[in-house]
């Protein structure tokens, strides 16, 4: 009994020892998407292992400027985050972040995470210019036509 406790923690400690080199590597690792807008820049808004560790809060504050106190073009929007990390397909269009193997969905899988941002903010970068793409409204078209504030945001009524 008492070699069997041995030969499991042993086992468990030559298995932390090999895992620890892989973590370590993937934690120092640059892990930006091909053919990303990121992917000719040398930094972020922030330096890498800053934006790791707290890009979720960074975005929290940003949304709250935004939504409750209606400051635009912050340094930490999440739409700037998708138009710089989408990558493209070989025909040239955006792919969502949110794809498999895409700058978002890696990491987010990779520590077991399933942030909520994506039911409502779009995966791909934005194509129009100006004002539009601030989120501001253009005039042209109601962007509250078909929604029902009843409804969850992003459900459209019948």
């Amino acid at each position: 009994m008492r070699s069997s406790l041995i030969s499991n923690r042993s086992l468990l400690i030559l298995l932390a020892a090999l895992l620890a080199p892989a973590m370590q590597v993937f934690a120092e690792s640059r892990f930006v998407t091909e053919n990303s807008e990121a992917a000719s820049l040398k930094s972020c808004v922030a330096p890498t292992d800053q934006m790791r560790r707290n890009h979720m809060d960074y975005l929290q504050h940003g949304r709250d400027d935004t939504v409750l106190d209606g400051i635009r073009g912050i340094d930490y929007s999440l739409s700037e985050c998708i138009d710089c990390h989408a990558s493209k397909n070989p025909q040239g269009q955006a792919v969502s972040v949110t794809d498999e193997g895409q700058f978002c969905q890696a990491c987010h899988e990779y520590v077991a995470v399933s942030p909520a941002c994506f039911q409502c903010h779009r995966t791909t970068p934005d194509t129009q210019a100006g004002a539009a793409k601030l989120g501001h409204h253009s005039g042209d078209s109601d962007p509250h036509e078909g929604l029902d504030i009843q409804l969850p945001a992003g459900i459209q009524r019948d």
